[in-house]
């Protein structure tokens, strides 16, 4: 009996995750943690459009990924669930057309926006032309590191209409590194599915050394542009929430190489994107 219930709420977790809800509610934390830190009026229109464009783009990635991904256990439920991954597609591209029709006169930022998160998922498409992505995607962990913090930095400002000034830029850069800091230790975790599949990445071509100077390059970067932020007139509460995700992401490098549970990967490492606006919710509410 004490089987069922655990195997019941199993079940809810998987479909949050591996559905991509939550991770789409991630990008709406983040564009709302913009929002907040500028000053800016939130766009309701725009962060029901990322929520519903995380939605469109992860199951369009995890509809196509093919059956050759077959280490990981989120991997599996993806097979599986196919058919899911094509109806919440549908739903986030519905959700996500309706949304953007009052934001169409931004329109070469957003497609800006969509270009750079097609070429994440183009490798995967089964048609020839695409296959030959493969071999050039080199910087796909760039793409999708970019895309993140184009969708939920750069566009919550452009949008709103703000006047770029360092605060900005700097805001930028390190979210950025942040980001690309935690795919760097997905793509470490995926290199071998992708090398299988021979999709080409600065993380298949590296050695752990020079993956492990990336990665801490970025947190670098990180760190740096967290102080810069604190110099430009952030206050320090502030600052320190947006530090403490790369801390942890850094206590965590040698703990996820050997620990591939998805469960860390797409709740945690996923959630640390997100955790300096529930800190900053915390500290300000």
């Amino acid at each position: 009996m004490t089987k069922a219930p655990a195997l019941f709420t199993r079940r809810i977790i998987d479909f949050f995750l591996f559905t991509s809800v939550f991770i789409a509610l991630c990008a709406v934390c983040m564009a709302y943690q913009t929002y907040y830190l500028f000053g800016v009026p939130v766009s309701v229109n725009y962060i029901c459009f990322i929520f519903f464009g995380s939605l469109c783009s992860y199951n369009f990635h995890w509809y196509l990924t093919p059956a050759i991904y077959g280490g990981s256990y989120k991997t599996h439920w993806s097979i599986r669930n196919k058919k899911l991954h094509l109806f919440f597609f549908l739903v986030g591209l519905a959700g996500a057309a309706w949304f953007i029709l009052p934001m169409l006169h931004e329109w070469e930022w957003l497609l800006v926006s969509a270009f750079i998160t097609f070429l994440y998922s183009a490798p995967k498409i089964p048609f020839p032309p695409f296959h030959h992505l493969k071999r050039i995607a080199i910087g796909k962990t760039i793409f999708l590191s970019l895309v993140w913090t184009h969708s939920t930095v750069l566009l919550p400002l452009v949008l709103s209409g703000e006047v770029w000034k360092a605060e900005h830029v700097l805001f930028f850069v390190n979210r950025f590194f942040l980001i690309y800091a935690i795919c760097i230790l997905f793509d470490y975790r995926d290199r071998a599915d992708d090398r299988k599949e021979g999709i080409k990445s600065l993380i298949t071509l590296l050695p752990d050394r020079g993956i492990d100077i990336l990665f801490w390059s970025s947190l670098g970067i990180f760190l740096l542009t967290s102080i810069a932020l604190y110099a430009e007139g952030f206050a320090a509460a502030d600052c320190i929430a947006l530090f403490i995700p790369g801390t942890l992401v850094a206590a965590l490098h040698s703990y996820s190489k050997k620990n591939p549970s998805d469960y860390l990967y797409y709740f945690v490492l996923d959630g640390l994107m997100m955790f300096s606006a529930i800190l900053l919710f915390i500290i300000h509410f």
